[in-house]
């Protein structure tokens, strides 16, 4: 049985020091980046209520062929709407160049995102940075049947690794391209919110204590794993019906610790 991993790597505030430190990075042309370096699961309680943030804007920047679907992009949306208590949800698309790497390191990709990223947190906006690339992790093993597909890596900042998605959906002629997109994006962002004890305090204990920052409860969106075959992969093909297959939800610890946090 393969395993795909959609994280495992949660980066801390000290891998980007070297970005931060720098003023000058810091309020490139006169905006102030600082609020959106911070470590993971900083902003969870701002992300999560409609106080000091009113509207949420989700910067999706995609390598030309490489965007994500509509319905996983509807689906994302409606899980937010769902989680939090924002009524003004925007999404902006930019397409961008490959960066022409066979793989890539959490590094190269907080990088890649002071090159490119565009929007930030400016007045009642809360923004996001969503990377969707061509490249798998620097950090995946093959022969071991680990890839990752996805990973966080700041308090506002996210990568879907979009090409070993696709290539994973391709595997089962059931389970779409947006079945996997949405599962991996709805995880990925599940650590945004704080989740699994990353910002957002656990009410009850449930993380997993084989996998820091992942929940324990069997076929919640939070697990450390996606297992295709025999597990995830399985369960999703036993679940296809012709409105689509049953992607992971968050169990009801996961959503406890949101509620308790100024979430739904």
């Amino acid at each position: 049985m393969k395993k795909f991993r959609i994280l495992i790597l949660l980066l801390t505030i000290g891998l980007f020091l070297n970005c931060s430190k720098d003023s000058d990075d810091n309020q490139n042309g006169g905006i102030d980046k600082s609020a959106n370096l911070l470590a993971t699961g900083a902003s969870a309680g701002d992300i999560l209520s409609n106080t000091t943030f009113t509207t949420l804007l989700i910067e999706a920047a995609y390598v030309d062929g490489f965007r994500p679907t509509m319905e996983t992009m509807n689906n994302f949306e409606t899980y937010l709407r769902d989680r939090t208590f924002k009524e003004d949800i925007q999404v902006v698309y930019r397409q961008l160049p490959s960066p022409n790497e066979e793989t890539l390191t959490l590094q190269e990709i907080g990088d890649l995102e002071s090159e490119n990223r565009t929007e930030y947190n400016d007045g009642e906006t809360l923004a996001i940075y969503i990377y969707f690339t061509d490249a798998p992790s620097d950090s995946d093993d093959e022969d071991e049947g680990i890839v990752t597909l996805g990973a966080v890596y700041r308090n506002t900042s996210m990568v879907i690794h979009e090409s070993v998605v696709r290539q994973l959906a391709n595997q089962s002629s059931l389970i779409t391209i947006s079945d996997v997109e949405t599962s991996t994006l709805n995880h990925e962002f599940g650590h945004l919110f704080g989740l699994v004890d990353l910002g957002s305090e656990m009410v009850n204990n449930h993380e997993d204590p084989d996998a820091e920052n992942h929940c324990d409860v069997a076929g919640c969106l939070m697990r450390a794993e996606l297992q295709f075959g025999g597990g995830m992969m399985g369960v999703l093909e036993k679940s296809k019906t012709s409105k689509g297959v049953a992607v992971p939800t968050l169990d009801p610890e996961c959503i406890l610790d949101l509620q308790n946090n100024g979430g739904r």
